[in-house]
């Protein structure tokens, strides 16, 4: 199989349902952001943890689901989409590394280490993702719990940065003002 069609030369891609829509469009920015989140997730792996990497193993496999999932204007029943266990999943992963952490006194500059400032750079890119999503949303039916996800997302990433920086001993610095 080649890896080039040419069918994108033209500025349209193809979504899932062979429908041609422009590379513009708010759903291939929804999910190429998503994608990116992904790519700079992918960076970071290993970070050095084991526990972090296999979390983030798992988000990358979610943040995948949601890219078919906005790929799809039209799902079957039994396309992969998000649902609710996949932020529960979230959930428990920032649970858990949340008793690990100091508690959170104020805010803090994104940084730290090469993994804990990766992880802090991933989470922007994921609100990015997530405002995209909102704004595909206006103008298309897509599936909530992808946003639901993508909030949560964030939460979960800036924990795993605060996480990592704790374990690598770089300490968090609050903001001047």
């Amino acid at each position: 199989m080649k890896i080039y069609t040419g069918r994108g030369d033209e500025g349209l891609t193809d979504l899932r349902d062979m429908s041609r829509v422009s590379k513009t469009s708010p759903r291939i920015e929804a999910y190429g952001t998503v994608d990116e989140a992904n790519a700079l997730i992918g960076r970071i792996r290993p970070s050095g943890y084991d526990d972090v990497d296999a979390w983030l193993e798992t988000i990358q496999n979610h943040l995948h689901i949601i890219q078919a999932d906005f790929a799809n204007p039209d799902p079957d029943p039994d396309d992969p989409q998000l649902e609710p266990k996949h932020v529960s999943v979230l959930e428990d992963m920032i649970d858990t590394a949340d008793e690990e952490l100091e508690p959170l006194r104020s805010f803090i500059l994104p940084g730290g280490s090469t993994a804990g400032a990766s992880l802090h750079h991933a989470r922007a890119v994921v609100r990015r993702a997530e405002r995209r999503s909102v704004e595909l949303a206006t103008t298309d039916p897509i599936n909530e719990e992808a946003v639901v996800y993508l909030n949560r997302l964030s939460d979960a990433l800036f924990t795993l940065g605060r996480l990592v920086n704790q374990r690598d001993g770089v300490p968090e610095e609050a903001p001047s003002y």
